[in-house]
């Protein structure tokens, strides 16, 4: 094995460099990972725009288990030459949130409050590789893997956490499922993940909402399960629901959108009496003309999400394998390690058009 690593390090607000690490030193409960594909996340875009330090982003990563420590290898359940998609979080292991299934809560995982998790943590950090934009990453022994079929293209196995999340979101927290109407604003990748777990639950109505620039999106959507696409530039949303629906509105509505807060207060006219609010999507500002007498008028419950639960990712991975679906379509872009700014800017929105699911491969 080489001594020496290529990675792709943030040295900037929206800069990158190629740099050389060396290969470290892996104790008995650690292990490396020889990246295979890294997946570019939509948080790695704001991620990208600020600067704490240098670091390696990157957090959707599949590859295979180069070196396991002879504990860490018991411990993980898994052996060197596995293939295996990762998990961002580094979970304590021993806490409530832990021992309860919930370790995405885990205050050891908290990157806003001093925690460590792939794809974030800088390089001063020893042993420095954090991210999956490079070809090994250092394994933690809190390290959480998946272990993925190798019938699975990797640019496909790379969508393990964004679909992992649209099945949290949609039908673990949602609760889509028979009889069921799904409304979800925003078909990007974590939107279209919405839609595959809500066809997969078996939600007799699935709507999409998007702008016309997700025609393609939108088109996909459909491909996946959506039994209505509306282009809220084109078509009055609200009117459009209401006839769908016959006047009931939707039983869940699943906010994935980024452009701004209006689809939260939008969400709550399209929902129905006693319905779901899923809140999904950052908006990185308050909300204007929030008024939550109207959550208890119609007795709706909103819900604030982050993340993926391990069943939810062990679920994706299985639709994946089963090839039940034609996820290659959202598989738009590949990048190698040196056109990592390009990709990143790609998915937001200042690179190359037509993105739903952007790729890095360390070795191309």
């Amino acid at each position: 094995m080489t001594e020496k690593v290529l990675a792709a390090v943030q040295s900037g607000e929206k800069q990158t460099i190629v740099k050389t690490f060396d290969i470290p030193e892996i104790p008995d409960d650690a292990g490396l990972l020889r990246v295979e594909v890294s997946g570019v996340c939509g948080s790695d875009w704001p991620d990208y725009k600020k600067y704490i330090g240098d670091r390696i982003l990157g957090h959707e990563v599949v590859g295979y288990i180069e070196k396991a420590g002879k504990f860490a290898a018991e411990r993980w359940g898994v052996k060197e030459g596995d293939r295996v998609a990762l998990e961002e979080y580094l979970p304590c292991g021993h806490c409530p949130r832990c021992r309860s299934g919930e370790f995405r809560l885990c205050a050891a995982t908290d990157k806003w409050n001093g925690g460590i998790r792939f794809g974030y943590t800088t390089v001063h950090e020893t042993p420095s590789l954090w991210g999956g934009y490079s070809q090994f990453l250092y394994l933690h022994p809190n390290s959480v893997f998946h272990k993925v079929p190798e019938h699975v293209p990797a640019r496909e196995a790379a969508l393990a956490l964004p679909l992992g999340n649209g099945i949290e979101w949609a039908v673990n927290e949602g609760g889509a499922g028979p009889g069921k109407t799904v409304l979800i604003q925003g078909p990007g990748q974590q939107g279209l993940g919405c839609v595959l777990a809500a066809k997969q639950a078996g939600a007799d109505c699935i709507i999409v909402s998007g702008m016309t620039a997700d025609k393609e999106r939108l088109e996909l959507a459909g491909k996946f399960g959506a039994d209505y696409t509306i282009d809220v530039q084109k078509e009055d949303i609200h009117e459009r629901v209401k006839e769908i629906t016959g006047g009931a509105m939707a039983d869940i509505v699943i906010d994935v959108a980024s452009g701004g807060p209006s689809t939260v207060t939008l969400a709550i006219e399209l929902v129905k009496i006693r319905g779901t609010i899923i809140i999904a999507g950052k908006k990185h500002q308050e909300i204007p003309g929030f008024y939550s007498d109207k959550l208890m008028s119609k007795y709706i419950t909103m819900k604030g999400v982050r993340g993926h639960s391990y069943d939810s990712v062990e679920r994706a991975i299985q639709l994946i394998a089963s090839g039940k679906y034609p996820l290659g379509e959202m598989c738009t872009h590949d990048f190698g390690l040196n056109e990592v700014d390009r990709a990143l800017k790609t998915v937001g929105g200042e690179g190359e058009k037509g993105a739903i699911h952007v790729t890095v491969n360390p070795w191309s």
